[in-house]
């Protein structure tokens, strides 16, 4: 049984939350630090997108900008995610891809996903994934309905796969920031979104809190993993480099609005 290190959860913007995931990618690619599992929370609540988007077609910037909203651009692709403050918890599983096991970049993504559904069943859910298609990265499901989403980045034998679970979701504040081209009002798109997304207060009908659902999934990844979770902190390498990236890239227009780096 290999042991990988536990960053405990924790709370940033969204900024130094994807710089600090930056950092442990890089420490880990350089062999500095051992395969990583990280638990975190969002302070305000953000809206992050994929690498490769385009912002003005996927979040509402007023509207964020109004509530104060942060806004970064991802390393990973994927789509673009409300992170709400108090509804949400979110992983990142950092790893050399050898210790998973497989190159295949779905099965490193179902391998993830079942520790999140094992931690599920720990709160009384049974849970399912999905493979995704050419414009979905692969999920987790619950009768069909969402209830974790993950993006993906791959460099030099290194995966970063980070990830959210829903505690509760609140659909008409989520697409007050979120973008739908062929949606005409808000309240159109949560009609057809409440069929789609679902979250684990709407299937067990209680308050489970972001601490309860970390036990959980710490539980559930070193079962499915096989694998021993030691809590440990980041290193003064990543820590260096995450305010490097925060300052640097995370919080820039460049990288943000237009995926430019200075």
């Amino acid at each position: 049984m290999n042991n990988w290190r536990l960053l405990p959860l924790e709370t940033h913007n969204a900024f130094m939350n994807m710089a600090v995931d930056e950092a442990i990618l890089t420490a880990r690619i350089s062999n500095i630090v051992p395969n990583t599992l990280r638990f975190y929370r969002w302070q305000p609540s953000a809206v992050s997108i994929g690498k490769f988007q385009i912002i003005e077609n996927e979040v509402q910037i007023d509207s964020c900008q109004k509530h104060g909203v942060d806004i970064v651009r991802r390393i990973t692709g994927g789509g673009t995610v409300y992170h709400d403050a108090e509804d949400e918890i979110t992983y990142s599983v950092v790893a050399n891809i050898h210790d998973l096991q497989t190159k295949d970049i779905t099965v490193v993504y179902a391998k993830i996903y079942t520790g999140i559904a094992e931690a599920l069943k720990i709160l009384g859910i049974n849970a399912d994934f999905n493979q995704g298609d050419a414009k979905t990265c692969p999920n987790l499901t619950v009768n069909g309905k969402k209830i974790s989403g993950s993006a993906q980045s791959h460099k030099k034998s290194t995966v970063l796969q980070h990830g959210t679970l829903l505690l509760d979701v609140d659909l008409e504040k989520m697409f007050t920031f979120l973008r739908v081209p062929w949606a005409k009002t808000c309240m159109e798109i949560v009609n057809v979104a409440k069929h789609k997304i679902t979250s684990i207060k709407q299937e067990t009908g209680k308050n489970i809190t972001a601490m309860e659902a970390e036990k959980a999934l710490v539980k559930g990844f070193q079962k499915s993993l096989n694998i021993k979770l030691v809590t440990s902190e980041l290193t003064a390498f990543e820590h260096e480099l995450a305010e490097r990236l925060f300052k640097e890239k995370y919080s820039t227009e460049e990288w943000n609005f237009h995926g430019r780096t200075r």
